[in-house]
């Protein structure tokens, strides 16, 4: 079995690991750095399980200044360090380094402040996405991103992946909905960027971090806004004889001017296995189904819910269900939140893709999907955030057949690959990883690259933070002229499978 490599990796010796952990032991003391092989396991993969690798040895910290020193201990000994949260990353990002320190940031799990003047909540990166919301939802307030995985994943690791959820179509995703943060830098050095004010002076910092997925500082602090619940929301469940139908209706309602607080899509395959799995009262007999969310003032919500019904109808819809109450309203949203899941019990595993395209191509997509599927003989169940173009194929593999999920690597790249041919991008919300890292030329020019490792540069010259990740080839900041990527092909050669 093969292993990350980077140029001029430090290998350490027994004897160096050893004293490393017993370094670490000292600014973390107490149960606060694990060594163990079998107790590392819970680490040694996120949420893309087909890759596993055991670090070298894991640090749980819980203050800032631990990070501090943890990092600019790191840095002075030349030892690479991967970032993790919840570990629900689904491109791999936070996957460990055999010779590498994993920097587990789950202690970090306090609210620290709330405050509703200015709408805003400062929270430790530990907090999960749903926690923020819980903690202001008896004063009418709630946390607008809202990824499928809100009740586990953590606000440190949805900054890392800028992530969105099924309302980012009309509230944004988190890059939209931070304020300010914390970060710790891999010398050690702690920086503060932004804060409760609205706007900010000089570089756009967060929005830079932001999305960097763990390459540039380790974030210790978050200020998030808060948004006042809706006086209503209601949701339409709407059933379509094919795919097309449904893809073109997402692309009329945002033409018409319609601003949905949430449009997502979901086929035949998904549909069956979400019903199957939570019982959401979905139709059976349709290709595609459509979840459309109207919120606002109530009079402006029964005027869209017509609306978009009469477009809904104008594309063969077949049958058009509005929700008549709060209850019913989260029901028709059950199913969707529960889609990955409930896709598990139908096959023995799935790979999760992630691409965005322009919405108007949805139709043309869906349409060279099927013709990949029947290629590749692998079924696809296709969940979409319909409304801004985010698209999350799961591909049915199993991997125990041998070469399943090889083949399942190849189909997926044909995917992402289709994203940029019709003007996409790789990734919407999942981040590059090492999921989409040998893919990143079919984007981006080698010029692009460069400029892109020179701003890693600039926030970790030697190449500590993460490495491994994003970029097909990292060279140390003094090659950069010398810098040559070849275009990326599946499977990767270097990452452990289990």
């Amino acid at each position: 079995m093969t292993h990350l490599k980077m140029p001029d990796v430090n290998q350490h010796s027994l004897d160096s690991r050893q004293k490393i952990i017993s370094d670490l032991q000292a600014i973390c003391p107490g149960e606060a750095v694990i060594s163990h092989e079998n107790e590392m396991r819970a680490f040694e993969s996120d949420g893309l399980t087909a890759y596993r690798q055991i670090p070298l040895v894991v640090v749980l910290p819980q203050t800032t200044e631990q990070v501090s020193q943890v990092l600019k201990y790191c840095h002075d000994n030349d030892i690479r360090v991967v970032p993790r949260g919840a570990g629900t990353s689904l491109s791999g990002g936070a996957l460990p380094l055999e010779d590498g320190v994993l920097l587990g940031m789950g202690k970090f799990n306090k609210i620290l402040d709330i405050d509703y003047d200015n709408r805003c909540v400062t929270v430790e990166p530990g907090v999960t996405n749903l926690g923020i919301t819980h903690a202001v939802e008896a004063q009418g307030f709630y946390y607008a991103p809202d990824p499928s995985s809100q009740i586990a994943c953590s606000i440190g690791g949805n900054i890392a992946e800028n992530s969105g959820g099924v309302h980012s179509l009309k509230y944004g995703l988190t890059t939209n909905n931070v304020l300010g943060f914390e970060v710790v830098l891999i010398t050690g050095e702690v920086i503060q960027i932004g804060g409760k004010h609205m706007d900010s002076e000089g570089y756009d910092l967060m929005g830079i971090l932001t999305g960097s997925e763990g390459l540039l500082g380790v974030i210790t602090k978050v200020t998030v806004r808060i948004l006042r619940k809706p006086e209503t929301a209601r949701a339409l469940l709407i059933g379509f004889p094919s795919s097309e139908n449904a893809g073109q209706c997402v692309a009329d309602v945002i033409s018409s001017g319609v601003i949905a607080a949430g449009m997502e899509m979901m086929d035949k395959p998904a549909i069956h296995a979400a019903e199957d799995f939570v019982h959401a009262g979905y139709p059976l007999d349709v290709e595609a189904l459509l979840i459309v969310e109207l919120d606002g003032p109530e009079v402006e919500v029964d005027h869209l819910i017509d609306a978009v019904s009469k477009i809904a109808h104008d594309n063969k819809a077949v049958s058009v269900l509005a929700s008549t109450n709060e209850e019913e309203r989260l029901n028709f949203w059950a199913g969707r939140k529960a889609a990955f899941p409930a896709v598990g019990r139908i096959s023995p595993d799935y790979y999760c893709m992630d691409g965005t395209i322009p919405r108007h191509q949805l139709p043309t997509v869906l349409s060279r999907m099927a013709e990949m599927s029947a290629k590749y003989d692998l079924r696809v169940a296709n969940v979409f955030h319909a409304g801004d173009g985010n698209m999350h194929p799961l591909i049915l593999y199993d991997a125990n057949v041998p070469g399943e999920l090889e083949k399942t690597e190849e189909f997926g790249a044909d995917i992402l690959k289709l994203c940029v041919e019709v003007g996409g991008v790789l990734t919407g919300e999942h981040g590059v990883g090492v999921e989409k890292r040998d893919l990143m030329p079919a984007m981006f020019s080698q010029t692009d690259m460069e400029h892109q490792q020179r701003l890693k540069c600039a926030f970790d010259a030697k190449g500590l933070l993460n490495p491994g990740k994003v970029f097909p080839q990292l060279y140390h900041c003094a090659e950069m002229g010398k810098m040559h990527i070849s275009g990326g092909k599946l499977p990767f050669p270097d990452i452990p499978r289990f």
